[in-house]
Parts: structure tokens; sequence; C-alpha cells
């Protein structure tokens, strides 16, 4: 665990996982799903280090987690998303080109994703974004002040964020001319979280085939805009 300073000068905690060889490895910022900064997340931050990239996860919920739906809905609804974004993620974003990354991707799952497209507008410090299955309410995404590279993977059955969601963001990201790709998958919600099923929540469920496509589909993406 780290600390680091958003713009406004107040401190975040953060999970911050390092390759071996971390001189000049590029960053990434990992965004939490509705259950906080747990372990099966740290564990997402330590694959992408393994990778070669420093990852870090802000702990967005200051040191509370959730165990059930109910309890991650309460921190969900308390969280400032628009605070979160411009200033904890941002925040994230700067500390990791500060201290040796050059570029810096962010990436998030569930409500980190819907987190992940708001930062694509409110962080001109990154340089490009992957979105796990979360979409923010379309009148809070400008479109305009997106520059950077965009991969989003979707669940074509996901009660949590309709798919109709996500084609209206598409439209809306052709619209201003935005660099993006999305994939659509035949799965759940939350199809690339391994402990979704533990969950026993209907709307979730784990698909190892769509999460190791989308994994690879990222991987050649972040080394592409990371790395040449």
């Amino acid at each position: 665990m780290i600390q680091f300073e958003r713009p406004d000068g107040l401190p975040v905690n953060a999970y911050l996982a390092e390759p071996k060889d971390r001189a000049n490895a590029p960053g990434i910022v990992v965004i939490q799903e509705w259950w906080g900064l747990n372990d099966q997340i740290k564990g997402v931050a330590d694959t992408l280090a393994s990778a070669g990239y420093r990852a870090l996860v802000p702990d967005l919920y200051r040191g509370k987690s959730a165990l059930d739906a109910h309890e991650a809905e309460h921190l969900m609804n308390e969280l400032n998303f628009a605070d979160a974004a411009g200033q904890d993620i941002r925040g994230a974003v700067q500390y990791l080109k500060a201290t040796g990354s050059q570029k810096v991707a962010v990436t998030g799952f569930c409500m980190g994703g819907a987190l992940t497209v708001l930062s694509s507008c409110n962080v001109p410090e990154l340089d490009a974004t992957v979105v796990w299955y979360g979409c923010p309410p379309l009148e809070y995404v400008d479109a305009s002040k997106i520059n950077t590279p965009i991969m989003g993977h979707w669940a074509l059955h996901d009660d949590a964020f309709p798919i109709k969601d996500v084609d209206l963001l598409e439209a809306k990201l052709k619209e201003a001319r935005v660099n993006f790709n999305f994939y659509r998958y035949d799965a759940k919600h939350a199809f690339a979280n391994e402990e979704a099923d533990s969950k026993n929540l209907s709307f979730l469920k784990y698909d190892k085939a769509a999460a190791v496509l989308a994994w690879h589909r990222t991987m050649e993406f972040l080394k592409l805009q990371l790395l040449q």
C-alpha cells in the first residue's frame, strides 16, 4: 500500500503492484468493481505487473469494502463519481507519471468501467483506457474532451449495464470521432471476474472463454498504446 496526492492535495491510499523491471515501465490505473479494494482487484493489478506494467489501484472507498450486494450498492451510491474521476483517478495517473511511467492507461470493471469512461473525459494526462462492462449516464460523458484511444468489453446479457446503453455510448463516440473499439460478448455482467459465481447473484456469471479473449485483446491494445 502506498499513498499519493490528488490534484487538490488530499491524500489517497492505493495498492501498487510493480514489475520486476520497473525502470521506465508504463503504468495502469486499475479501478475496482463496486465491491471495493479487495483481493480480486489486487490480483488484477498483480497480473498486469507480471506483464511489465506498474499497476495502481486507488482506494475509492477509503478503507471500506463490501461482501454482499447490499453493502456494495450502499458504498457505490455514496461515491461521488465526478470527484473520483477528476481527483482520485487523475491523481493516480499523475503519481505514476511523476514516478517514472511515461505513459499511463486507466482500466476499470463494472462501476470502475463507468469511472474509466468518465476518466477519459476528465483526465487529460492519460494515454489510453480499457472499459469493462460499465457505462455512466450519457449526460456526464463529454465526448469532445476524449483525445485518447478507448477499448471496451461489453456483455450482451448484462442486467446491470444494458447493451442498449452501450449502443448509445458508441453512437456518441462516433459522432465525436473518438478513436475507440468496442467488443460485445455472449455473456453476463462481470464475465471476467473469476469470483463472480461465488457471489450467488443471478446477473453475475464468470465466462472463462470470454475473459481469455477479452484479456488477449486488452494486452495487445496496451502494448500498442503504451509500449510504442
